[in-house]
């Protein structure tokens, strides 16, 4: 009987550190005022999170920006369109279909230094990094991904709740079998 509702940040001149979210007590992270923009990948213009709720009975993340915009992104949708290399593989064509992850849930949320969020699912995966400027990106363009994604599962006959996904053999910190 975990939480149902865990605000992850709150607020764009807050000044507690980030740490780790624990799904079974109620925690607000805030990011750090300091140095906020100075990141791998994002720059002054890009668009930075004021508030981050995860709603674990819903199982959507909803995310704010400091631009105005509003996103409700499902855990499913998080999950198959994760930026691992596990999912995305290491160029364009080896992505991997994700299957059965209609039901998948969130287990944890952990910070990566101001820039981007790790995301624990209740399936294991857990080694995307979810950067502000992917997030932004999943958002503005969810209903376009979403329906190339159901296209994709009907084009290979499969489903949303069978889990078929081929996964390659372990060994390397992607699980693609090599190293890195």
């Amino acid at each position: 009987s975990g939480l149902s509702e865990v605000h992850l940040l709150a607020g764009p001149n807050v000044s507690a550190p980030w740490h780790q979210v624990s799904l079974h007590t109620p925690l607000t992270l805030r990011a750090q005022a300091p140095g906020w923009r100075i990141m791998a990948g994002l720059n002054s213009t890009t668009p930075l999170p004021t508030d981050i709720v995860l709603r674990t009975q819903s199982r959507v993340l909803e995310i704010a920006f400091d631009n105005g915009a509003r996103y409700a992104l499902p855990f499913e949708f998080l999950r198959v369109f994760s930026p691992s290399a596990e999912v995305r593989g290491h160029g364009a064509g080896q992505e991997v279909l994700q299957t059965g992850k209609r039901d998948v849930g969130v287990n944890g949320v952990e910070p990566v230094g101001n820039y981007a969020l790790k995301i624990i699912f209740s399936d294991g995966h857990d080694s995307g990094l979810y950067s502000w400027d992917y997030l932004l990106m999943l958002g503005e363009q969810h209903d376009t991904l979403w329906q190339d994604y159901l296209a994709r599962l009907a084009a290979e006959n499969a489903s949303r709740d069978i889990d078929t996904t081929t996964r390659p053999a372990t060994g390397g910190s992607c699980g693609a079998g090599h190293k890195h």
